[in-house]
């Protein structure tokens, strides 16, 4: 299956369950009003309730005219003697119990909904070649070991800035030699020349001359 229609199949089922729990939470209510229950008891008292179911701590009923309405009861033991003694028919529901399923789907939801949002993302980054995920990452390349080494002498000419280079080679030898004197570590050497002058065969050879690693990054990767 390609790419495409992977994150299709994953983009429709994120669709289908938040359509779900929409439904789930989001049911009509049939056109009942929502009344008080003290509005309640004094329309039983007036008899203007023909019938009521009980489900749980709410009451869904219909009044004399037609009309429907639902409100919640608290607990009332006199509620069912009042109600016999007005004629209303009453009927008991068990209350509603949410299914084993919807409720794992419920409770799982947000973290599916995000496992799939980071999948999807992380498909896009691998088809844009993984840029961003790239961003803030050194582009800096380590010379191995079986690259070819290159010294002083691998550097025709520029016989001063060798001299000048020389301390820098025996400090990352055996940096502690300057350290003991209280000599600091430099932050760095700045070779400036033309392109194609040989910079950084001479930072080569130095990393050559003292036995250190050489990583090389262009100027470009800085922007």
């Amino acid at each position: 299956m390609s790419p495409f229609y992977k994150n299709l199949a994953l983009w429709l089922v994120i669709s289908l369950m938040v359509i779900l729990l929409f439904n789930m939470f989001n049911r009509p209510q049939e056109g009942r009003l929502e009344t008080t229950y003290s509005q309640f008891l004094t329309s039983v008292d007036k008899g203007e309730v023909a019938q009521v179911t009980i489900q749980g701590s709410r009451i869904f009923g219909k009044q004399t005219d037609g009309r429907t309405f639902q409100t919640f009861m608290p607990r009332d033991t006199d509620l069912i003697k009042k109600l016999t003694e007005k004629g209303v028919e009453i009927q008991a529901k068990p209350e509603e119990e949410t299914p084993w399923y919807m409720s794992i789907l419920i409770s799982w939801f947000p973290m599916l909904l995000l496992i799939g949002i980071w999948i999807f993302f992380m498909r896009q980054m691998q088809v844009g070649g993984g840029k961003a995920m790239s961003f803030g990452k050194s582009r800096a390349r380590l010379l191995s070991e079986s690259s070819r080494k290159v010294t002083f002498q691998d550097v025709a000419g520029i016989d001063e800035a060798k001299e000048e280079l020389q301390e820098i080679v025996e400090f990352l030898k055996d940096p502690k030699k300057f350290t003991r004197l209280g000599g600091r570590i430099p932050k760095g050497v700045l070779l400036v020349g033309a392109p194609g002058t040989g910079k950084t065969l001479l930072a080569r050879a130095i990393a050559g001359e003292a036995g250190v690693p050489f990583f090389s990054i262009s100027g470009s990767d800085f922007v």
